[in-house]
């Protein structure tokens, strides 16, 4: 009897098969861990948007309404003051949003609350571990600004048109909540406007 040489493919032994399995089998491991681990991120991202969404649809605790507020365009800048304005008359220009490592224009910011932006003042001395927290608000389209006040009266102001709200420490759980309500908020004269 003769004997055939096998040609191709030389036939794999088990334990080739073992480590292509035990291959296989940790990939397709990995895989299911990052989709599970990616869906529990975004199920819990979409959670705490949610719960915000339904903070901000309800009354603050310590939020101040101010109504009849005047939005003609002066050529001087507002006097200061120990809170800043929630609207009234301002800067023909607005403050750019975004972070600022010292005092802004408070006429020209007024302006910024006129087209909807927010506007987080804190007080000069406040932690910069504080501080940091508030930053992480503010991204370069949330239409919000942040900035030390001179003379604050509280260690942290929130301000938007016609709305203020005075917290103690950056961790107040009510930050997020009058930022998600009041950015663009229901009474903004100019939502969309530049800021």
């Amino acid at each position: 009897m003769s004997s055939k040489k096998n040609k191709g493919k030389p036939k794999s032994s088990s334990n080739d098969r073992q480590s292509k399995l035990y291959i296989y089998g940790t990939g397709l491991v990995l895989t299911l861990a990052i989709v599970g681990a990616t869906a529990f991120s975004i199920l819990n991202s979409n959670n705490k948007e949610s719960a915000l969404d339904l903070a901000a649809s309800k009354p603050i605790a310590g939020v101040q309404s101010f109504t009849g507020l005047s939005r003609n365009h002066i050529a001087t800048d507002l006097a200061p003051t120990t809170l800043p304005p929630t609207g009234g008359d301002h800067a023909a220009n607005w403050t750019k949003c975004g972070i600022y490592s010292s005092p802004v224009n408070t006429s020209m910011s007024v302006h910024s609350l006129e087209h909807g932006a927010a506007w987080i003042s804190y007080q000069p001395t406040l932690p910069k571990d504080q501080i940091k927290t508030l930053e992480s608000f503010v991204t370069p389209s949330s239409y919000r600004l942040i900035a030390p006040y001179d003379n604050l009266a509280s260690p942290i102001v929130l301000s938007a048109w016609g709305k203020q709200l005075s917290v103690d420490d950056a961790s107040d759980s009510r930050i997020a909540v009058f930022l998600k309500a009041f950015t663009q908020g229901p009474d903004t004269p100019e939502p969309g406007a530049p800021c």
